[in-house]
């Protein structure tokens, strides 16, 4: 991920670390409660303590921010650990509705928030291993 200002990282301009972990869990709120989030809300474990904590050290390493994940995960090969699950266009709408309603009560910067989904959204079409 880049920032349309070079000085600037995508992690600075949406808060920090504060907005990261504010984002993942209300991004998984959505998930456990939105019925259009069922078909990817299957597809993790019941407890999703584990997975928060992933996804929060991914999207700041991602968004420009400390490295949290690569030391303890390697590359992200995002796809590669993906394949198992069936991500077609269903799922990918599915969980890119529970993020933009997250990134919409998270991120109070409009332009940083409009960056942020351009990037998010080409992330998650490119998850995509289903026709």
């Amino acid at each position: 991920m880049t920032s349309t200002d070079a000085t600037t990282s995508m992690f600075e301009r949406i808060g920090g670390s504060a907005t990261i972990d504010a984002l993942v869990d209300c991004f998984y709120d959505r998930m456990d409660t939105l019925p259009e989030a069922k078909v990817i809300r299957a597809m993790h474990a019941g407890d999703l303590g584990l997975i928060r904590d992933v996804l929060k050290r991914y999207l700041t390493e991602w968004t420009g921010g400390p490295k949290l994940y690569t030391p303890e995960k390697g590359h992200p090969r995002l796809r590669q650990r993906h394949i198992a699950f069936t991500i077609g266009d269903a799922e990918r709408d599915a969980w890119l509705l529970c993020m933009r309603g997250a990134m919409e009560e998270t991120v109070t910067d409009a332009a940083a928030r409009r960056d942020l989904d351009k990037a998010i959204s080409g992330l998650a079409d490119w998850m995509r291993n289903r026709t």
